[in-house]
């Protein structure tokens, strides 16, 4: 339950602290007092989205605090799975800086604002007139449906098998589509990769044999070069060898006077020896090499094959052709194996569709359960409302369609009064009945949600009198399974309340600022008289107040 609500630089609010007592707590106040703004508040540390508009001063940052009592709700398991420290007393804070950022913290540690709304699901139910709305909702009337019906855990794998289905269909519609599109291309795909695989192409044979054409197209040209340089090299009388002897000879005599001369004759023993090596080398290739017009021809043709299926794929590369070739061995693997992932994907996809309608025809069964439990429930609390002849019709249809909570669809059908025919709730119910219908919801909801807190912001709209004050019984029931704040127009709801408080606006200087304190037992029959009659409090309101009040 909530304790206690801190409030610092919030829209009309500098300073605020708040302790609530009381199971049942009330709360009044002018129109424009800033009853809203307590409920924005409470949506922040909540996790509602956060802007700058919701700082008073805009130099200094909003911190909103609230500490919830939160014993005996079994919120272990969230704590756990958040990495967070679960304490009896859970303190949750929101900051909004002047940058316009916002900070949350549960515990004092910082947490995301999905963290912090998934906490604040288990902590308080905040209902609004937008709620009331809400009641027309097929979504929502399920809800009411899943919670008598006690229907968690199978929801919780309902949309677990739901999900895994939707993922495996995904899954199988790519393959499909992924199969008609190689289809197409199967056997155009299947004829590159033969001509590529005919090609036998090797790293590096495209420079291979652009020298080897280069040699065979110049054969004479190469060996009269050759032929050349053996002549020069090795001329009886004035070759290159027999000069490089003489030179060597020469100092070979005089190497053993100076170790300048001794290398000398070492640099040139060795150039001798490099010369005779690159010689014979010269003549090897002058011997081997012939004139083969049918070796030009082949290197031709498969240059000319290389060329082509460059031009054909778009590259420039040998290494880049046999990249495209293994790609395309992939993409005809795969086109062949795709029919046994398919089949496969198909009975997963099967099985899990039986799992999740099996999953769906027991939430719905369990559903049908519920309606007549429910119908009896709200029929009999509308009926202290001044609603004795109300009467409803859960049409509950089992469909084809998977929705987020199961295949139902639902038609929530109404009639007020005896002898009128039933019809859409949104279309025959008034405001006001509306607000009667919602209230026997939420203290219906009361004895299966198992929330610690709810909070009704002007769910007494559109009533008065003695219904205002069967209301203000009903949330005082309600009180006793969990805490209730209401924030009412009504003196006759805001008399039944174990605790009072008052909203109200104070100026000072230049500035408004909304205040709210707990009133005193004579605060409080001032203020229910007030709300009777106006500012100007007569005896009989008092009196009227004080009999409220017992």
């Amino acid at each position: 339950m909530l304790q206690t609500l801190h409030i610092k630089n919030f829209a009309l609010i500098e300073h605020l602290d708040i302790d609530f007592k009381g199971s049942f707590s009330t709360l009044t106040g002018e129109t424009g007092a800033g009853k809203s703004i307590l409920l924005g508040a409470l949506g922040l540390v909540l996790g509602n989205r956060a802007d700058l508009g919701s700082l008073k001063d805009k130099g200094i940052k909003c911190i909103v605090e609230a500490y919830f009592d939160i014993e005996g709700y079994n919120l272990q398991p969230f704590f756990k799975e958040n990495d967070l420290d679960y304490e009896s007393v859970t303190i949750i804070r929101r900051e909004i800086l002047p940058s316009g950022k916002s900070r949350a913290f549960i515990n004092d540690s910082p947490v995301t604002l999905s963290e912090l709304q998934e906490l604040g699901s288990y902590l308080i139910d905040i209902h609004s007139q937008q709620q009331t709305r809400e009641l027309s909702d097929e979504q929502y009337q399920l809800q009411i449906l899943d919670a008598v019906a006690g229907n968690t855990a199978l929801l919780k794998t309902y949309s677990s098998q739901l999900a895994s289905y939707k993922a495996v269909q995904s899954e199988l519609k790519k393959l499909v589509e992924q199969k008609s599109n190689l289809g197409k291309e199967q056997d155009y795909n299947t004829y590159l990769l033969n001509e590529l695989i005919v090609a036998n192409l090797k790293s590096e044979e495209q420079a291979q044999l652009e020298t080897e054409q280069e040699k065979l197209s110049n054969v004479e040209f190469i060996k009269e070069g050759l032929a050349r340089v053996l002549a020069v090299a090795n001329e009886e009388q004035a070759g290159a060898v027999q000069n490089l002897l003489e030179i060597k000879n020469a100092l070979q005599k005089i190497s053993g006077l100076s170790p300048e001369y001794e290398n000398y004759f070492e640099r040139i023993s060795s150039i001798l020896i490099e010369l005779d090596d690159v010689t014979e080398s010269v003549s090897q290739s002058y011997d081997i090499l012939v004139d083969d017009p049918q070796a030009l021809e082949l290197v031709n043709q498969k240059l000319q094959l290389i060329y082509a299926l460059q031009k054909k794929h778009n590259v420039t590369t040998v290494e880049e052709l046999i990249a495209i070739k293994e790609n395309l061995e992939e993409q005809v693997i795969l086109s062949e194996g795709l029919d046994e992932a398919i089949t496969e994907k198909e009975d997963m996809a099967a099985r899990l569709k039986q799992e999740t309608d099996a999953t769906a025809a027991k939430i719905h069964e369990a559903r049908q359960k519920a309606i007549p439990i429910l119908t009896e429930k709200i029929i009999a609390i509308l009926a202290q409302l001044g609603m004795p002849n109300a009467r409803f019709n859960f049409e509950l249809n089992a469909t084809d369609t998977y929705h987020s909570s199961g295949k139902d669809s639902i038609n929530l059908l109404f009639s007020a009064n005896k002898g009128t025919s039933f019809g859409l709730l949104k279309k025959v119910a008034s405001g006001g009945e509306m607000s009667r219908i919602m209230l026997a919801v939420k203290a219906v909801l009361a004895n299966y949600s198992k929330l610690p807190s709810i909070i009704f912001d002007e769910i007494d709209t559109g009533v008065s009198g003695e219904i205002a004050n069967k209301m203000g019984d009903i949330m005082k029931a309600m009180s006793r399974e969990m805490q209730v704040l209401a924030i009412t127009h009504l003196p006759q709801i805001a008399a039944k309340g174990d605790s009072h408080y008052k909203v109200y606006k104070t100026t000072q200087g230049d500035t408004t600022i909304s205040e709210l304190k707990l009133l005193t037992t004579e605060e409080r029959i001032r203020e229910i008289a007030e709300m009777l009659s106006g500012k100007d409090i007569s005896e009989s309101a008092l009196t009227h107040a004080r009999a409220l009040l017992g």
